[in-house]
């Protein structure tokens, strides 16, 4: 699963790493601790204008037909197996995938009575995973209001991050970006597996992290654990 990421990344990195070349330019602070129904951004393809945008999108998906938010914060992820199948995400999944970008994202391992949290990143040296999401949108039947929303797709952990949870992101290599975000035909159901754990290192991190009013930098500072 993935519950709370990392955009820390200058929004001009972004822009030139994922070949943006329309939309707003959002003015994001970074973020250390993002947690669902709060805002983080999002790469998407614009067919309209044949470019992708970034965009500040909610966390947790609402479909087109929800009545209401309040489900939000569960619908974080999406299972990557069942997603043309499951109604809340089939429409999604054929019409409207995403990239999230993310400087790391944090998961917790079981240990006695309680649950060390680790933090995950890239191994290369300023890298960046680029979740594979699925978005939409929904009209508030009060204020007409649109809500943009997505959720982040999980596979099968890989053998580094199974000894800490049995889901993972489905993380992208660049080469993909074009089939997953619709530029281009395909199947993007063949995209969907595991990242290779030798491209990743998780490491432990403060417990301050579960608290989601802290957000800083010294979230992601290494802990050393006691023997």
């Amino acid at each position: 699963m993935c519950g709370r990421f990392v955009q820390k990344a200058n929004l001009e990195v972004l822009v030139a790493m994922f070949g943006i070349d329309g939309g707003q330019r959002p003015n994001m602070p970074a973020r250390y601790n993002i947690a669902p129904t709060q805002t983080a951004l999002a790469v998407r393809f614009n067919p309209q204008t044949g470019r992708r945008q970034i965009d500040p999108l909610s966390f947790g998906l609402v479909p087109l037909w929800a009545k209401d938010k309040t489900r939000a914060a569960a619908m974080m992820n999406a299972r990557g197996e069942s997603l043309h199948e499951k109604p809340t995400f089939r429409e999604a999944f054929a019409e409207r995938r995403c990239l999230i970008p993310a400087d790391a994202f944090y998961e917790w391992k079981g240990e006695g009575r309680g649950k060390q949290p680790y933090a995950v990143r890239p191994c290369a040296p300023d890298g960046l995973f680029a979740f594979a999401g699925i978005w939409d949108r929904w009209r508030d039947p009060v204020t007409r209001e649109i809500h943009r929303s997505f959720a982040i797709v999980t596979t099968a952990a890989n053998s580094l991050l199974a000894p800490l949870h049995e889901r993972m992101p489905v993380i992208l290599p660049a080469e993909s970006w074009p089939l997953w975000l619709g530029e281009q035909p395909g199947d993007p159901q063949g995209l969907i597996r595991s990242y290779p754990a030798d491209l990743m290192h998780a490491y432990p991190v403060n417990a301050a992290v579960g608290n989601v009013a802290n957000d800083d930098a010294a979230l992601l500072d290494e802990q050393r654990l006691l023997a």
